[in-house]
């Protein structure tokens, strides 16, 4: 019976952490990179893009803390982020026109963590017309800027792990 109860304790101490730890919308950035149109040549230009975009906010935003210190850092940069684009637009007939907003996207999947659908604040970077196919992510915490040595982010679940480990002892 003490068996039974430890276990149904164990179970409402998890779950009141793993509400705890539900992702807020506001402790996102994400971005959003819009194609001028769904033609070949600006798909792949609009990949071009986001490579560059992603190259340069790696190292300006790969120390920060927080959502807002994200956002403080992309806000002040969006000439450059702008000009970066440019720089790739180049005799493309079309410009890059990138602001800080607060719009919908649909639910994501990011390996184990999932981003309900909603309005989160983000990166908006429009070629051209912006009607083509588009590519998002988030900037912040950086769950697409995968490091120069190609080893990714691996987030882990300590409750999960204790879990795991003695599920064997706790039922019998």
């Amino acid at each position: 019976m003490m068996r039974k109860i430890a276990v149904i304790f164990l179970l409402i101490v998890f779950a009141a952490a793993l509400a705890a730890c539900t992702p807020s919308k506001s402790g996102y950035v994400r971005i959003h990179i819009r194609a001028n149109s769904d033609s070949e040549a600006d798909q792949q230009v609009k990949l071009e893009v986001r490579d560059q975009i992603v190259a340069y906010l790696t190292p300006l935003l790969k120390d920060c803390k927080s959502a807002k210190e994200a956002k403080e850092i992309i806000e002040s940069r969006l000439d450059e982020i702008e000009e970066v684009a440019n720089g790739v637009l180049a005799g493309s007939g079309y410009g890059a026109r990138a602001s800080l907003t607060n719009e919908y996207f649909p639910e994501k999947d990011y390996g184990n963590l999932t981003l309900e659908a909603g309005n989160y604040d983000a990166l908006v970077v429009r070629l051209g017309s912006g009607e083509g196919a588009n590519w998002w992510c988030v900037a912040f915490p950086p769950l697409c800027f995968v490091p120069s040595d190609g080893e990714g982010r691996v987030y882990k679940s300590k409750i999960m792990e204790i879990i795991e480990r003695n599920k064997d002892r706790w039922y019998d």
